[in-house]
């Protein structure tokens, strides 16, 4: 049997990248709720650089958001449901934190300070080699931002 023939009918399908060139490879998505998911769009967007790609709902409600970071991953958000409403999500908006690699911490902290962010931790150097800062958003989320990108996989 010579490379290009296959062992049965069922194909395995590489899910570690994208098949059509446009979709981004599989990755891990943290999602968040909020109370004025469009005012809370509005201040990721400006004050720390996420690029707004689906917003769908209608009037102030937002049913699914995805907002990209563009060196790579992103977040998901919505609005609270309505009283009564059933949440298969269950997220108390302002408890959500994450970690956000950028190459340029500096870069960022001057953008999100500008655009009103509270900074809960200032620029600072760790013993292990990263560049970081914190900060809160208008719903009360901490973001911490720095250029540890993690340990190499085993």
């Amino acid at each position: 049997m010579d490379a290009t023939e296959s062992t049965d009918a069922t194909e395995t399908t590489d899910t570690t990248t994208a098949t059509d060139g446009k979709e981004p490879a599989p990755q891990v998505w943290p999602s968040l709720r909020a109370r004025d998911a469009r005012a809370l769009i509005r201040f990721l967007v400006e004050a720390f650089g996420f690029e707004e790609t689906v917003v769908y709902g209608e009037g102030d409600r937002v049913d699914h958001a995805q907002l990209d970071w563009p060196p790579g991953g992103g977040i998901m958000l919505g609005s609270v449901p309505e009283d009564g409403a059933a949440d298969h999500v269950a997220l108390v908006p302002g408890t959500f934190g994450a970690y956000v690699v950028t190459d340029e911490p500096d870069a960022l902290y001057d953008r999100a300070r500008a655009a009103g962010a509270e900074i809960i931790m200032e620029l600072t150097d760790t013993d292990y080699g990263s560049r970081d800062f914190a900060a809160r958003d208008p719903e009360g989320n901490r973001w911490f931002f720095g250029t540890y990108r993690g340990a190499p996989r085993k």
